[in-house]
């Protein structure tokens, strides 16, 4: 199980790494003012009515770039930064979270996907552990083995289809909040190319996590592979 430990070890410092560069880049952003003067809120409201969408709402989350949109109760939750910031990162982030909503909206296909997949991965987050343990400490030999690994071996594949399935999620919620904020006339020149620079940096830590899903997955795979040989 060394393999998996050094897997694990190395994304966890790429994950870092670029949570660390995503933090710096909103840090410098947040610091810019826009030439519109709005808020995150203000921004989130004006493209949810631009799209036609009176079912949402924006509210005040808590947290640091805790921001997300909730299909459940249809709420946009911007952290108190972004939802009283006038900056390029403020509307960068809630143009993005409201691009989620659009998605929602529109039936977004790859969207309704990851929906359909919360409830396998989060049974398949629940048991992984207990499974690990078990491959990691011998229970089970012989066909028994083969089954507990034949199991997490699912469990990781599961993960690692859900990390996949959320890139094209998050690029396409960016582009649709670039594509508004540069048509509506509220980002235009550099403070899209700003917008855009931040929004490139909170997609990479989706990368990061789906690389590292998508590597842990094929390791398992491949060690399941071995052993029935």
């Amino acid at each position: 199980m060394i393999g998996y430990y050094v897997i694990l070890g190395v994304f966890t410092l790429i994950g870092f790494l670029v949570g660390n560069r995503l933090k710096s880049k909103f840090a410098h952003y947040s610091k810019i003012g826009t030439r519109s003067g709005m808020n995150g809120k203000e921004i989130a409201e004006k493209m949810l009515a631009h799209y036609g969408i009176r079912d949402v709402q924006v509210v005040m989350g808590q947290g640091f770039l805790s921001d997300h949109y909730n299909p459940a109760n249809k709420t946009v939750a911007l952290s108190p930064d972004v939802y009283n910031g006038r900056s390029i990162g403020a509307a960068a982030v809630s143009a993005h979270e409201c691009g989620h909503a659009v998605q929602h909206a529109e039936a977004y296909s790859m969207l309704t996907l990851r929906s359909k997949l919360v409830p396998a991965v989060q049974f398949s987050s629940n048991v992984q552990q207990f499974l690990f343990m078990g491959v990691l400490f011998g229970m089970g030999a012989g066909i028994g083995g083969n089954v507990l690994m034949l199991v997490l071996v699912a469990t990781f594949g599961l993960t690692a289809l859900f990390s996949l399935v959320t890139l094209p999620v998050e690029f396409d919620a960016s582009n649709r909040a670039l594509a508004w904020l540069d048509d509506s006339g509220f980002m235009q020149g550099a403070e899209h190319d700003g917008a855009k620079d931040a929004l490139w940096w909170a997609a990479m830590t989706y990368v990061t996590a789906a690389l590292g899903s998508l590597v842990t997955f094929l390791y398992f795979l491949l060690r399941f592979m071995g052993n029935r040989e």
